[in-house]
């Protein structure tokens, strides 16, 4: 009895990643297993039934075992206790399954908090998940958060409880890279496919299976760029040469590289300040190492200021306001994320200093409508809606066991008056083939 025992669980890890479907003739589903939908608790609950079967059997051989009938008798109740442990197990998985017949994914999503930008990425990802339910998909997102933005603990725990609660993907933007590693390789050992937003750098150690973003010096490149037009040199923004552009062009760094390739670096002259995030931080480094490695070239742009407000909006407020009391003389400043720019834009306003251009990063709809106003000039262009809609659908393939690409570059480029409505009320996002994902999915199970 054991032997058979033993041999119906080799079978069962045999075909643990193939999908069985039984129908009736006229095509409706008597019996489907996946392996997809949950594979782990099927097996669980077939240890349990042998475990079970063992037992019986002690008993049997402390009882009956002198009867042959009985011995039948035994055998077939071993067989209908696996019988309903499978059925059982079967029953679970099928309240699982979306209208379409694909399994319902479950989609755990970790910024570091659900303010500004991540709100902005949150509410694309809730379009994409209603967007797919109108398809016949139907994903669960689940969203966690810490306390605050530098509360790297926090974000390490939610990371955990993603973990524990069995979610069949996990996207999130770090809080700070190396101090979550330990946590992201938890999710590696849980086999969990992982989607990192808001960078492109590999994290060493880690295997992330899709990055959605940018490269954060690429983007802080993109803002010295505009900062040098702001104060005067080629472009869109200031008063120095105004280059031609069509609506099909990316202000990206390739194209400011290309404006300014030729330019004299003693030509362009300003007092600038800088705002910057958490200091120490990945994002904070990288930011304004690559705006630095812009605006450095220019001698005749003198820095007079740099202070930190956290990535938050009344730090920077509160930071503006100290820069703009110490330099009486300023042409602008860079804030490296839109809560700060924004801060920053209310700082001026408040110190009546309205010949202090402001300039930022990211892109929020409360940051585009600000620089529709005249409140902030230019801002460099992140893609939220990119990570929360994209992000949905690459989530739903990779937990499907389908090809998602590894990476996704948003294209950090530069958004102002003139452009400003092609990034909000509704930015441009090709549509998701839900019905090609359905189809991969069934044609390869």
């Amino acid at each position: 009895m054991l032997m058979y025992i033993a041999l119906f669980m080799i079978i069962v890890l045999l075909f643990k990643d193939c999908q069985i479907e039984i129908r009736y003739f006229h095509n409706d589903l008597l019996f489907k297993y996946d392996p997809a939908v949950n594979f782990r608790r099927i097996f669980n609950n077939l240890i349990v039934t042998a475990i079970l079967a063992w037992l019986l059997l002690l008993v049997y051989q402390l009882i009956f075992k002198e009867t042959k009938v009985r011995k039948k008798v035994f055998l077939m109740l071993v067989l209908g206790l696996i019988l309903v442990s499978a059925t059982f197990a079967n029953g679970q998985q099928e309240a699982r399954l979306s209208e379409s017949g694909l399994p319902v994914v479950k989609i755990g999503w970790a910024p570091p908090t659900i303010t500004g930008v991540y709100q902005t990425a949150t509410n694309f990802m809730e379009m994409a998940v209603e967007d797919a339910k109108a398809h016949g998909i139907d994903i669960e997102l689940i969203t966690r958060v810490g306390s605050a933005h530098k509360n790297v603990t926090d974000q390490v725990s939610v990371i955990e409880n993603l973990i524990q609660s069995e979610v069949d993907v996990i996207i999130l933007s770090p809080s700070d890279v190396a101090a979550i590693i330990p946590a992201l390789k938890q999710v590696n050992k849980a086999g969990i496919p992982l989607i990192v937003v808001n960078l492109l750098k590999p994290i060493e150690g880690v295997e992330v299976d899709t990055f959605i973003g940018f490269d954060n010096q690429v983007c802080a490149a993109v803002s010295g760029y505009a900062m040098l037009d702001a104060l005067g040199g080629p472009g869109v923004l200031g008063a120095g040469e105004k280059v031609n552009i069509s609506d099909k062009d990316y202000l990206d760094l390739a194209w400011w590289e290309d404006i300014y390739k030729d330019v004299d670096k003693n030509s362009i002259s300003g007092k600038i300040a800088l705002v910057g995030g958490v200091p120490g931080s990945f994002y904070d480094i990288e930011r304004m190492n690559g705006f630095h490695s812009v605006v450095d070239n220019y001698p005749n742009i003198d820095i007079k200021s740099s202070l930190n407000a956290d990535w938050q909006r009344q730090p920077a407020v509160a930071a503006g306001e100290n820069i703009l009391q110490a330099n009486q003389e300023l042409d602008a400043i860079w804030a490296s994320c839109a809560e700060m720019g924004i801060g920053v834009s209310i700082a001026v306003k408040n110190m009546g200093r309205d010949d202090v251009l402001v300039l930022t990063n990211d892109g929020t709809p409360e940051s585009v409508d600000l620089i529709r106003k005249g409140n902030i000039l230019a801002e460099t262009w992140h893609g939220f809606p990119e990570w929360g809609w994209y992000g949905v659908e690459f989530g739903t393939r990779l937990a499907l066991n389908l090809e998602a690409p590894a990476v996704f570059d948003i294209r950090p480029r530069t958004e102002y008056k003139v452009n400003a409505d092609m990034f909000y009320p509704e930015p441009y996002l090709s549509d998701i083939d839900w019905k090609s994902i359905i189809d991969e999915y069934k044609a390869g199970r």
